[in-house]
This record gives structure tokens, C-alpha cells and sequence, in this order.
């Protein structure tokens, strides 16, 4: 699923059940201590998935650790995302070379808790947007769509600035139609390939009770040198 709303050059694996004798690295166990079994699974499958998706660009296994505010550290030249909820896991990876960041989430495709959307989450012309959408469009459940939405862009945001980005500080507008979302930044971003970071483009999909979207921002081509 994640694949197909994704660039060709990003490498993405998946898992609907988890793997139990996927082997992890010494410095990998030691992070999950006396975790519980639910903890263990999701991580280990998950780290399975990464190293899968690393193989595919030629990257060898290595320990996926947890850096700054819990965000992967990737193998140098290498940036990726991962994401695990109920029944799913999944990662995606790709060259600096080809895409600047990768931010992925994946949620049940399920309404949100009451008041989660207006306390913690939307803005209000998000709010707005979604209650149109609820009682409209047929499709996933919105509310928890705009949720996932706000994850990836918070995912791609954060290895590019290393800064906290608050739900309020990214609108958020859904396209039912096309499959796609934007993301308008409240705050200053960072300048990539000589241009200001103003938001972001990404694209969603629903099946199988979940929602997953996805947000790969690729590297600018180099300019063409011409001769006279």
C-alpha cells in the first residue's frame, strides 16, 4: 500500500503480521529493556521492514537508533521514515541524493476519540473542512486521515529544522478526489535547494481499516549547463 503513494526512488517495505525471530542488533535490545511483548513486536517488525527497505538501496544492516525526540537515525546519505500502528508496520527510505525528507504515518481508519480533533489537532478552518467532509464524502474517516496527515508532515519537518512543530502550526487541506494533501507552515522553515520551505505536498490512501499517508519531497534537478 504505502509504495503506491510514493516516489519510485523511495524504497518502502511493509508487514500486516509481525516477525518474532527477526534478529536485532545488541544496542537495539538494549533500548527495549523489559518492554512489553506488544512494544517488542512492533519494534522489532518494524526495524525488519527499515533493514529490508535499506537492503534494496544497497545499504548493509546496522542498528536503527532512536535520536532526537525519538527520530530515526539513518545511515549517512540516507533518509527514511517509519510508522507502526495496529496490524501494520512499514518504512521508507531513500538516497539525500533523490528526495530531501520522507515523513510516513499510518492510523486506523477509525474516528477519532470526541474532542481530540477540536482541543489538540485542527484549526478551525480545518474543523470546518472536515465536518463538510464528514457529512459529504464518502471515503475514510477524515478526522483521523487529517490526524495522519499532520504525523507525516511533522515527520518530514523535523529532520530538516530539529524543531517542534505543533498541530496548530501546520494547516492542512485534503483533497477527497486526487488523493493528495497540502501542508501550509504557520512557521518559517527552513531554505532547501535555495528556496524557502513554505509547506508540503503529500498523497493518502485507505484499505484494509487503515489510512496512510506519505510525504517525499524530491531534490531539485541540478541546471543544465549549456554551451554557447
Amino acid at each position: 500500500m504505502l509504495a503506491e503513494i510514493l516516489a519510485p526512488q523511495v524504497s518502502a517495505v511493509e508487514a500486516f503480521d509481525d516477525t518474532l525471530d527477526a534478529p536485532l542488533f545488541p544496542a537495539e535490545e538494549a533500548l527495549l529493556g523489559r518492554a512489553v511483548e506488544k512494544r517488542r513486536r512492533e519494534f522489532t517488525t518494524t526495524r525488519s521492514c527499515a533493514r529490508t527497505a535499506l537492503a534494496r538501496l544497497g545499504i548493509p544492516p546496522a542498528p536503527i537508533m532512536p535520536g532526537v525526540r525519538g527520530a530515526p537515525q539513518w545511515p549517512p546519505g540516507i533518509v527514511g521514515s517509519m510508522t507502526h500502528c495496529a496490524g501494520y508496520r512499514a518504512c521508507a527510505v531513500a538516497r539525500e541524493q533523490d528526495i530531501i525528507t520522507i515523513g510516513v504515518d499510518a492510523e486506523p481508519d477509525d474516528c477519532l476519540p470526541d474532542g481530540v480533533l477540536d482541543a489538540i489537532i485542527a484549526t478551525a478552518d480545518e474543523r470546518a473542512r472536515v465536518s463538510a467532509l464528514l457529512s459529504s464524502a464518502p471515503g475514510p474517516s477524515w478526522d483521523r486521515l487529517l490526524f495522519s496527515a499532520k504525523e507525516s508532515v511533522y515527520k518530514a519537518w523535523f529532520p530538516l529544522t530539529r524543531r517542534w512543530l505543533d498541530f496548530g502550526e501546520a494547516v492542512v487541506t485534503i483533497d477527497p478526489v486526487a488523493g493528495t494533501f497540502t501542508a501550509d507552515m504557520l512557521v518559517s522553515g527552513p531554505v532547501i535547494d535555495g528556496s524557502c520551505l513554505t509547506g508540503f505536498t503529500g498523497r493518502w490512501l485507505a484499505g484494509g481499516g487503515l489510512v496512510l499517508t506519505a510525504i517525499a519531497v524530491p531534490r531539485a534537478p541540478a541546471p543544465t549547463l549549456h554551451g554557447r
